[in-house]
């Protein structure tokens, strides 16, 4: 197709929005010529690339009754950063939740009136977006996802890996010439010229794309929105097509499409003939708005589902003794009671559980402890496990997030009473409101163990915040105990602990027990 056989009457205007950590990215937008927008649509560019790269879809698609932003993502384009890195593909993909906020913010969008049209990395990016933050989005169109990219040289992949773990995060450049991601002449001799393309792509970030792929591929269960695949029939870039088919298998949404696009090279929704492409995401955009919004009901995925299959395999008993999966697994046991012998760590989860409160404390402490030197490499080696630094992390994420309601509360205008419904310790509460630098009006913290009240009281002595921070016993699933909770709280948390039942009755119970839920004025 001719970029210039449509005539372009839509003006781009520029400018920038503040991400998660603060970095302030380029993006370009497109009002609705309708004056009100009917949606948002957020179009996400291929690696190496940036937003004017996928501006001709503003026009050519024809949704003159939508608004359209595009931006340059970290490390691209006129957005900041060394070209190609970004921390981690996780802080890129919390970059896009950023961009999402930003968009609806400005527009005053609900998340139902949100699409994506992404190709490439953007689509691999767009799919992890709404497997782990599970953003209910109007639709989700993927071009040519980047599930699995060719590296011509043998074992380039394992190479990489080598290289950056002796020697740090290193650059690789892109080699793929732009005459085999579009047969479109203009599109090849722009990208050979265009000043702002920039193909390195650094290493961490390659690796931790293949992993992210391969996860999202795995789980694509998980994503229950309208999903349109497009898949680019003669693609050099991309492996055979089997993770691309893989995923639209998996995908869980009950409206999915998949489109092979015969000839079409790598850069789909830039090739000559893209007509039938344009089409194709037109028609599943407009045929989505002209429904209303799909939500996925899981409140019985606890009796048949995919995620009751996985429980199911999970809590399979072990086989025998005297078979490999039963040998493994008693040999598990016997290094585990061996080590508590001499690690404190192993020493409490055995004694309390390692779901435990007691357990969870010593986790966010992160200091080894145990007999002598051995005792506390062990200990190390325990706290390191990747179960336990997911944990610490997510501790890092309920603290900011806790420092970010609280004022938001006070922004407002609003009280703060602060309730924590099964918080262990509460060392997660009571660091995230030293660190939040703001004070609320109350902490009233509950746990079923008395182990944990005691625990828990004690820090809160520690800490010199017994003026408005209290723990008490408390029944996470007892629906009348937690309405009578006084004060009703503003800012109510539930961390760790649903996940850890079967029954979705049972936590609905709890949630229709907790103050902060029932009144909107607290939600």
């Amino acid at each position: 197709m001719d970029e210039q056989a449509v005539k372009p009457h839509r003006v781009a205007q520029e400018s920038r929005f503040a991400t998660h950590d603060g970095t302030s990215l380029f993006y370009r937008f497109w009002p609705a010529l309708s004056g009100k927008p009917k949606g948002v649509i957020v179009l996400l560019h291929r690696g190496h690339e940036h937003s004017g790269r996928v501006a001709h879809l503003v026009d050519e698609l024809g949704l003159d009754d939508y608004a359209f932003y595009a931006w340059d993502a970290r490390g691209h384009g006129q957005s900041p950063g060394v070209r190609g890195f970004s921390p981690s593909f996780g802080a890129s993909i919390r970059d896009l939740d950023s961009f999402v906020t930003h968009i609806r913010r400005e527009t005053s969008a609900a998340i139902e009136d949100v699409a994506i049209i992404a190709q490439s990395v953007g689509a691999v990016l767009a799919a992890a977006w709404v497997h782990d933050y599970a953003p209910n989005i109007r639709a989700l169109v993927l071009a040519s996802p980047a599930f699995d990219i060719k590296l011509y040289v043998p074992f380039a992949k394992e190479g990489i890996g080598l290289w950056q773990k002796l020697k740090g995060t290193f650059y690789v450049n892109s080699y793929v010439k732009p005459q085999f991601l579009t047969h479109d002449p203009e599109r090849i001799e722009s990208y050979r010229t265009d000043p702002l393309i920039a193909r390195p792509i650094a290493s961490h970030i390659l690796l931790q794309l293949y992993e992210t792929a391969k996860r999202v591929v795995d789980d694509a269960r998980a994503i229950t929105v309208p999903t349109q695949l497009l898949i680019s029939g003669s693609d050099f870039v991309v492996r055979p097509p089997a993770p691309q088919h893989r995923f639209f298998e998996n995908l869980g949404s009950r409206i999915k499409e998949r489109h092979v696009l015969k000839g079409f090279y790598h850069d789909t929704l830039g090739e000559r003939d893209r007509k039938p492409a344009i089409e194709r995401i037109h028609d599943f955009i407009e045929a989505r708005f002209a429904e209303a919004p799909q939500r996925a009901d899981l409140t019985e995925a606890h009796i048949a589902g995919h995620t009751r299959d996985e429980a199911d395999r999970l809590s399979t008993p072990p086989l025998p003794l005297l078979t490999a999966q039963g040998l493994y697994w008693a040999s598990t046991r016997a290094s585990i009671a061996f080590g508590a012998l001499f690690s404190e760590g192993l020493k409490v989860g055995r004694r309390t559980g390692f779901d435990s409160g007691s357990t969870l404390d010593y986790v966010y402490e992160n200091e080894a402890r145990g007999i002598g030197p051995g005792g506390k490499l062990i200990d190390r080696q325990f706290l390191e496990a990747i179960g336990w630094r997911g944990i610490r992390q997510r501790k890092v994420h309920l603290e900011e997030l806790i420092g970010v309601a609280i004022n938001r509360l006070k922004s407002e205008g609003r009280s703060t009473n602060i309730l924590d419904i099964a918080c262990g310790h509460g060392r997660y509460v009571i660091d995230a409101v030293v660190r939040a630098g703001a004070m609320p009006d109350s902490i009233h913290l509950r746990d079923y163990s008395p182990i944990n009240v005691l625990a828990g009281n004690k820090l809160i002595r520690d800490r010199g915040l017994e003026a408005i921070a209290h723990m008490e016993e408390g029944d996470a699933f007892n629906e009348e105990s937690l309405a009578a909770v006084t004060p009703q709280p503003d800012l109510a948390i539930v961390s760790g602990l649903y996940e850890l039942f079967p029954d979705n009755a049972l936590i609905n119970r709890s949630l229709s027990g907790l103050p902060a839920c029932r009144s909107p004025a607290h939600c």
